[in-house]
């Protein structure tokens, strides 16, 4: 049978709507109205079969993720689905090359995903370097933390919303993967950020500056069951820190559980004992390079590193990248140039987790994912992506 894949229409809107529905368990709910998969930032890519209907489909969002400092241009992949008839067929290969290649087109260099199975998109090159992680932990602890004297707390008005966005900024740049909030698909006005939380507080230091925030919903009930969730709680200076995680102690009368998003190396564990938090929710996430030459001329790389490394790529999903390069590192910039005696040689899911400092060249040598070069190429690929562990706050 021959298949058709293609962006969708206005025409595909209903039939879009259903395919998801079914896959993700919502089919009971009618399609609402003026509904879209393609929001501004997000393209839907459909497989059609002769009768047009619709079997498969996946989106491409138009994102950006931080790595080394940059942002580098990224493919988000959301809304995956396939016929439950048609599994295992190949139609998720299809439309997710087709998605790949189009991606790369508009300018992606990268591609990271939150799988159900990772599976099917191993098979593709995505390999799971992180998870976004909700801790759950009792409130009566976070009360035992004091506030800073010179730190204030108070709601947030839409005239805080750009120093909040900056100081996400700041605690993104410095990470790896964190999203950069800004662009087509975060394009909620002051006043729509406000509203999708039941609390949105800033900490003030003594100068009057902004120095932190935190957007955090009230359950209901006001017994046992009565709990805290926080989605963002990031602090500039500790006393920041410290004041917001003592404001969330003040609820441990109503609401004994603080459920908090929070990345590997997050501040906030200076202050909670892993012993007291436990996971209750752990959605992991894959990346791919799409385009490595421009992955790696688009991240940033430690600037007092200066080396090079004669990689050979095997990518028969992105054929536009296999073949042999010297990796040429120097002065925090990166570059692939063609050519080099391939004396590294990485598949794709090696070069994900190498790109995103997920898995040392040791490891990626055990798991088979990289084979030949010697202690030297392995201490240079090391270093070269030393950093914070791969962290997302953001669910697509």
């Amino acid at each position: 049978m021959t298949y058709q894949v293609r962006l969708l229409g206005p025409q595909d809107q209903q039939l879009a709507w259903d395919l998801g529905s079914l896959a993700f368990g919502y089919h009971e709910q009618p399609m609402p109205e003026g509904w879209t998969s393609d929001s501004p930032g997000r393209r839907t890519l459909g497989v059609f079969d002769p009768a047009g209907r619709i079997v498969a489909k996946a989106v491409d969002r138009e994102q950006g993720q931080w790595f080394g400092g940059r942002i580098v241009p990224t493919s988000g992949v959301a809304s995956v689905a396939t016929s439950p008839e048609l599994r295992g067929r190949g139609l998720g290969r299809l439309v997710l090359t087709q998605l790949l290649q189009g991606a790369r087109e508009r300018g992606a260099v990268i591609s990271t995903l939150f799988d159900t199975t990772p599976a099917p998109y191993r098979a593709l090159g995505w390999e799971e370097v992180g998870a976004l992680v909700y801790h759950t932990a009792p409130t009566r602890v976070l009360a035992e933390i004091r506030p800073d004297a010179h730190t204030t707390l108070r709601p947030a008005t839409e005239a805080d919303i750009p120093a909040v966005g900056e100081i996400y900024r700041e605690a993104a740049r410095a990470s790896t993967a964190m999203m950069e909030r800004s662009g087509p698909i975060f394009g909620a006005t002051p006043a729509q950020q406000l509203a999708d939380y039941h609390g949105y507080t800033v900490a003030v230091d003594d100068s009057g500056t902004i120095v932190g925030y935190a957007r955090w919903d009230r359950g209901p009930g006001y017994d046992a069951t009565g709990k805290l969730t926080v989605d963002d709680l990031i602090g500039l200076t500790p006393e920041a820190t410290r004041t917001l995680l003592a404001m969330l102690g003040g609820w441990a009368s109503v609401a004994p559980t603080t459920v908090i998003r929070l990345g590997a190396a997050d501040p906030v564990w200076s202050l909670l004992a892993r012993g007291d938090a436990k996971p209750e929710s752990t959605q992991p996430w894959m990346l791919r390079v799409v385009d490595a030459p421009g992955a790696v001329a688009a991240r940033g790389w430690p600037r007092h590193l200066t080396g090079e490394v004669d990689l050979e790529l095997t990518d028969d999903v992105c054929p536009w990248h296999q073949g042999r390069h010297r990796l040429v590192l120097s002065g925090g910039d990166g570059r692939l140039e063609p050519g080099g005696a391939g004396t590294v040689r990485l598949t794709p899911r090696g070069l994900a987790s190498w790109f995103a400092g997920a898995a040392t060249p040791q490891q990626l040598r055990r798991s088979g994912f990289l084979t030949g070069g010697d202690d030297d190429t392995d201490e240079l690929l090391r270093t070269a992506a030393t950093g914070p562990a791969p962290t997302l706050h953001d669910y697509f």
